[in-house]
C-alpha cells in the first residue's frame, strides 16, 4: 500500500511504500541511497560490510533481509520527523494502521 505525504513548508509530496520492502530485501542498501536517506544508507553499509567481512558476505545478505521487514516504517518515521504530513484520510487512516505515529 502507498501513501502521499506532504510537506506544508516546501510543497514536496512523496508517494512512499508503507509494509515490506522488496527493493531492500532484494537490493539491501541501494534503495536507501536512491531515495536520498544518507542516515540509514550509511547505516546498512556499515552493517553489512563489518557482517559481510566476517561471514564471507552471508551476513550481508542477511542485513538485507532483515531491513526489509521494517525500512519502509524507519523511512516514513524520518519524514513525518522533518515535517511531513499525510496528503490525505486514507493516507493517515493507512499509517495508524500500520503502527505509525501521525500527530496530524
Amino acid at each position: 500500500m502507498r501513501v502521499n505525504l506532504e510537506n506544508p513548508t516546501t510543497n514536496q509530496l512523496k508517494q512512499v511504500k508503507v509494509g515490506f520492502s522488496w527493493t531492500t530485501f532484494f537490493f539491501g542498501f541501494w534503495p536507501a541511497l536512491f531515495r536520498g536517506d544518507w542516515k540509514w544508507f550509511g547505516i546498512q553499509l556499515v552493517i553489512e560490510i563489518f557482517l559481510g567481512c566476517f561471514t564471507y558476505g552471508i551476513g550481508a545478505g542477511v542485513v538485507g533481509i532483515v531491513f526489509a521487514f521494517f525500512y519502509n516504517k524507519l523511512y516514513i518515521n524520518d519524514l513525518l520527523a522533518k515535517g511531513f504530513v499525510p496528503s490525505d484520510e486514507s493516507s493517515k487512516k493507512a499509517l495508524v494502521t500500520s503502527g505509525i505515529t501521525v500527530s496530524r
